[in-house]
């Protein structure tokens, strides 16, 4: 069943994120009234076809998921009969298929703002960006930042969530290597600090940024008070209850439900003496956690769940949301920043600034897909945003065999006012052939070395 909660969001993901491409390469082409002679979802075997429209045109489900492709009438690739010549492809003006080449990750880009808007009007539940310095010696603590500080914003963009002021940090690192930050203190004052950003690295293998310069959201204390317990669980069994409040395990005291959710993840199959305070009254229990394999490891489970206050929730959570208009602004924005960051991004890989472990093939997509799906549904809507972002910026660089390729040849044909010769074309599709197996196989290495370094 793990491998299908990874599976089944990251097959949807991908296929809609290609039918959206094909999509657009499809409306455009019929737009210009280009004849399409199949529409596919997928390489390879036929899964499910079909015919349909006036121009019988055949629209197929293929066995090999990670591609699709909108075969139009073309001179190039066979005999064209004289009445429908002016339907090929080839036959169009240079403006036209420019058009219809850029409608492909021109529709990823638009998708990606579309599935920004729907989760900033219906709202997200995310952290706030509270801070909580991690050691005195740090970035964030030189430049003053004290626990509690709540960032108000980052070079006069507001932060209104922990992920707006990761992005804000992220960006300030890639562009200028320091960041104005607007906080309100602990005793409510606003103060203006300066954030020095030059030490961080944005690379695979390395603490997250955040981690870097020292910082971590503050998390208010939380009593080791049972909130909920499983009706089937090791806790139910042993006879605990909702609102016992744990004193001690093993003869340890326990401070806060983080502890007891520490130590009980420790010791998968050890009997645990538990000391429970209910109704005034001190209870002594054996509880033996249950062994759980969560993400390769071995942890402890009694099925209890934390008792969620008011106030601890609203110390910690906000929900950030946007009225429709300002919403699709936000979107396009958040879409056109996150393009020049992949780009700014792959432009490092290529100088030697970043390595190419940064770059990421279809097993750790799939990892991210299952992560965020069970993270919820506004989580998964992101997390397709960004990879629709990244499909769309990655088919528009110069690479022969990607769109981003033919529209450099129309560029070229438009400049020199006729097509770039055959042979050229033939070279360069060689050698944006063998660049993009070299880059697909960079990802399939990191994949594999991701999986087997854990």
């Amino acid at each position: 069943m793990a491998l299908f909660d990874y599976l089944i969001p990251f097959v949807f993901g991908l296929g809609l994120l290609i039918l959206i491409h094909e999509l657009g390469h499809y409306s455009v082409a019929r737009w210009c009234n280009v004849k399409v002679q199949r529409f596919s979802v997928g390489f390879g075997k036929p899964l499910i076809k079909w015919t349909m429209g006036k121009d019988r045109t055949e629209w197929v489900l293929a066995i090999f998921p990670l591609g699709g492709y909108v075969k139009m009438l073309d001179e190039r690739e066979g005999d064209v009969p004289a009445a429908l010549r002016h339907r090929a492809f080839n036959t169009q003006s240079v403006w036209r298929r420019f058009a219809i080449v850029a409608a492909g990750p021109l529709a990823n880009l638009l998708l990606a703002v579309v599935l920004y808007w729907v989760v900033f009007v219906a709202g997200v539940d995310e952290l706030k960006a509270r801070v909580a310095v991690i050691a005195p010696d740090s970035v964030a603590a030189q430049a003053g930042f004290q626990d509690r500080d709540e960032i108000l914003s980052v070079d006069g963009v507001a932060v209104r969530s922990w992920q707006d002021w990761r992005w804000a940090v992220l960006k300030a690192t890639m562009d200028t290597g320091e960041a104005e930050v607007r906080v309100r203190t602990e005793d409510g004052s606003t103060v203006v600090r300066s954030l020095p950003l030059q030490s961080v690295v944005v690379d695979e293998g390395r603490d997250d940024p955040m981690v870097q310069i020292g910082v971590r959201p503050f998390r208010p204390r939380i009593p080791p008070v049972i909130g909920s317990v499983l009706d089937d669980g090791p806790a139910a069994i042993a006879g605990v209850q909702p609102g016992d409040e744990v004193l001690r395990i093993n003869g340890e005291t326990v401070d806060d439900f983080m502890t007891l959710v520490q130590k009980v993840s420790a010791s998968p199959d050890e009997r645990m003496r538990f000391e429970l305070v209910r109704d005034g009254s001190v209870h002594e229990l054996d509880i033996t956690p249950r062994p759980e394999m969560v993400d390769d490891e071995m942890v402890g489970r009694i099925g209890v769940g934390v008792q969620r206050t008011e106030e601890g929730a609203d110390s910690m959570f906000v929900v950030v949301t946007h009225p429709p208009l300002e919403a699709l602004s936000l979107a396009a924005v958040q879409t056109w920043d996150m393009s020049i960051f992949s780009l700014k991004m792959i432009g490092r890989m290529i100088t030697g600034d970043l390595s190419w472990k940064n770059l990421s093939g279809p097993v750790t997509i799939a990892d991210y897909a299952g992560q965020s799906a069970k993270m919820g549904l506004d989580h998964y809507i992101k997390f397709l945003a960004l990879i629709s972002i990244s499909l769309g910026v990655l088919n528009l660089l110069p690479i022969p065999v990607l769109d981003g390729g033919h529209l450099l040849y129309y560029v070229i044909e438009i400049i020199r006012g006729g097509p770039v010769p055959e042979r050229v074309m033939e070279i360069g599709q060689q050698v944006g052939l063998a660049l993009l197996v070299m880059l697909m196989a960079f990802a399939f290495y990191n994949d594999i070395n991701r999986l087997i370094s854990g």
